[in-house]
């Protein structure tokens, strides 16, 4: 079965599922506003509405199976466990399903921002702007942009530039309360997505 059919099987039983439970409710614990019968959620730069009936994009683009399976967990998982004690900002591979997920996660966010933002900072300060990002303090790094995967989901981007001694190095970070709004394959769906955005803006 094609990987394409399964995200669009997936899809369907998740708004299945979604339909059995009140979630206008959730607006609030998720971050999101409630319009009447609909959920207005935000996905970085763009704004989806979701009802019984299903999801849609603001401006009527086509939505991807992928983000549909990201916007039904995001909806479907939280609450469903307790919250963290400690929030705290964390890498990836610091929540304890990451596991088999984080070559996965590695190669396509923190590999892939050092291969094609070396030596071009600049051009990643403007695209994660044009994105949505917002710009860090930061003593530590040559540039720290805040971005929104969900409301309650924030992904940070530390990015240092190659110099004579060193190659450019990158980490993307979440806060560790992260997990309980999504599973380890959807929030690492959220870090390879927003890498997308940054590479083909």
């Amino acid at each position: 079965m094609k990987k394409s059919t399964v995200f669009e099987e997936t899809c369907q039983q998740y708004l299945a599922q979604i339909r059995q439970v009140d979630f206008l409710a959730k607006a609030e614990i998720l971050g999101v506003n409630r319009d009447k019968d609909r959920l207005i959620i935000p996905l970085y730069d763009r704004i989806y509405s979701l009802s019984a009936e299903g999801l849609s994009e603001k401006g009527g683009g086509t939505i991807t199976p992928a983000v549909q399976v990201m916007i039904y967990k995001y909806i479907l998982t939280c609450g469903s466990n307790k919250p963290a004690m400690r929030d705290k900002m964390v890498t990836y591979r610091e929540f304890k399903d990451s596991g088999p997920l984080i070559s996965y996660f590695t190669t396509n966010t923190n590999k892939t921002l050092e291969s094609t933002f070396s030596g071009n900072i600049e051009l990643l300060k403007e695209r994660s702007q044009k994105r949505g990002g917002e710009l860090l303090t930061s003593d530590m790094y040559d540039l720290s942009i805040r971005f929104y995967a969900f409301p309650k989901i924030p992904v940070v981007i530390n990015f240092n530039d190659s110099d004579e001694l060193f190659p450019s190095k990158s980490s993307v970070l979440y806060r560790s309360t992260a997990e309980h709004y999504l599973d380890m394959e959807c929030l690492a769906m959220t870090g390879t997505l927003l890498v997308g955005k940054l590479i083909s803006s």
